[in-house]
């Protein structure tokens, strides 16, 4: 056991999610198992494309970005879903808060992905028993497939956890790197996409082994401090920590919609602004955080795209205040022509708590009541977490997924009757 945890290194887990939307649908839908399905854009609109398939349907050549049209060619009896995002995010926290369930050190990193720390999780036992138990419990819990790599640091992690699919459970270590990793296309590594790839082919750099021995200084010159770090990588070192807090980290939230129709009537256009709205407000009350500066975008007919952005008097997250910003924003600077994209993005985030308004003296009093509580607030998320405290609105929605007995609870009878009651869509 001992020799499974290092004494001055780390174990970390990267648990990757198979197929995620498309196995949502199938958990909440058990007759769609075992069939080629896929997750799509309406059709109808300008968005079929697909966002990702089942393994029945990639057996059959089916790809992510593929067109549906061509999807359709290759498997004429493919079924299409088109996504449910709101679905998928109440899964995606289901998913890691089972994870928390292990170990308090748990960094999402996206909806269908996270890394886990469990360097201190010795009494649980083995870091492989660990992944076959969380592997096991996803799947009980939730009917989901995951693959998980085990390694001692976060891009080994990562590497391994997409060696094998689905179902796969996969140790890398840094011993490992040379015989595995470095013969394998520069492009295939994690964090090298192809204009990256071109880039240090341009200079003699062909594999992930011939980047791992590279000049430093060469690459420093080409990439810039990105090169440093793929060089690392390339050589199995990655020092970076599991920062459960990283979540909160996100610079801006946003939502868009490519129309069914070129529209060019105002009062269309304005209605578009107010779905946004609410989507964006959900959003932002998900994350409890506020926006200093609202943005939109505006696409035209013939693609030509403007971006406008105002800096707020005051913090806002509520869908009213975001509709009637974005609407004067939108009214001043539309040209009048058809429109075939609109879009709401926040920045300038803050923390719900934190935020700091432009106090008039009406509402200076009944503020300064608060400040002793968050002062407190404050306190304690600094020396335990962000996320130690939170609104009684943003824990409505989060059930521990173990009863109090300790048994496991079951996703078809519990996890999905619960979300059903809370307003989600049915199975079709």
């Amino acid at each position: 056991m001992n020799e499974m945890y290092p004494k001055n290194g780390k174990v970390i887990l990267h648990v990757d999610m198979n197929s995620f939307y498309a196995s949502v649908e199938m958990a909440y839908d058990s007759s769609l198992k075992g069939k080629p399905l896929a997750i799509a854009g309406n059709p109808e609109e300008r968005r079929g494309i697909i966002i990702t398939c089942s393994y029945e349907a990639r057996k059959l050549g089916i790809k992510t970005t593929m067109p549906l049209w061509e999807a359709k060619k290759l498997c004429p009896n493919l079924i299409i879903k088109t996504p449910n995002f709101e679905r998928y995010r109440t899964v995606s926290a289901a998913m890691f808060d089972l994870l928390r369930q292990f170990s308090s050190l748990v960094e999402p990193v996206s909806i269908d992905e996270g890394y886990v720390d469990i360097t201190n999780c010795q009494e649980l036992g083995s870091p492989p028993l660990i992944a076959e138990l969380i592997q096991k419990r996803i799947l009980e819990m939730l009917d989901l497939p995951c693959s998980i790599g085990i390694a001692p640091n976060k891009f080994l992690a990562k590497t391994a956890s997409d060696m094998k699919k689905p179902m796969g459970i996969t140790i890398l270590r840094k011993r490992d790197v040379p015989k595995i990793l470095w013969p394998l296309d520069v492009e295939e590594m994690h964090g090298v996409g192809k204009k990256t790839a071109d880039k240090l082919k341009g200079i003699g750099i062909s594999t992930i082994g011939d980047l791992a021995q590279s000049n430093e200084i060469q690459v420093k010159a080409l990439l810039g401090i990105n090169g440093v770090k793929l060089r690392e990588r390339a050589n199995g070192i990655d020092k970076r920590s599991v920062d459960p807090d990283s979540v909160y980290d996100f610079k801006s939230i946003g939502n868009s919609t490519t129309l069914p129709r070129d529209i060019s009537n105002q009062r269309e256009l304005i209605g578009v602004f107010d779905k946004l709205s609410e989507q964006v407000a959900a959003r932002m009350n998900r994350k409890q955080v506020v926006a200093t500066v609202i943005g939109i975008t505006i696409r035209y007919k013939n693609r030509q795209t403007i971006t406008r952005s105002q800096k707020l008097d005051n913090p806002i997250a509520k869908k009213n205040e975001i509709f009637k910003a974005a609407k004067a924003l939108f009214e001043r600077h539309w040209e009048g022509n058809s429109v075939r994209l609109l879009g709401i993005t926040m920045t300038g985030l803050q923390e719900l708590d934190t935020a700091v308004k432009q106090l008039d003296l009406f509402s200076y009093e009944k503020e300064a009541e608060k400040e002793p509580l968050l002062n407190t607030m404050s306190k304690l998320k600094n020396k335990y977490g962000k996320n130690i405290i939170g609104t009684a609105s943003s824990r409505l929605n989060r059930k521990p997924l173990l009863t109090d007995s300790g048994h496991d609870t079951s996703f078809n009878k519990d996890f999905l009757q619960e979300k059903k009651s809370n307003g989600l869509p049915r199975k079709d």
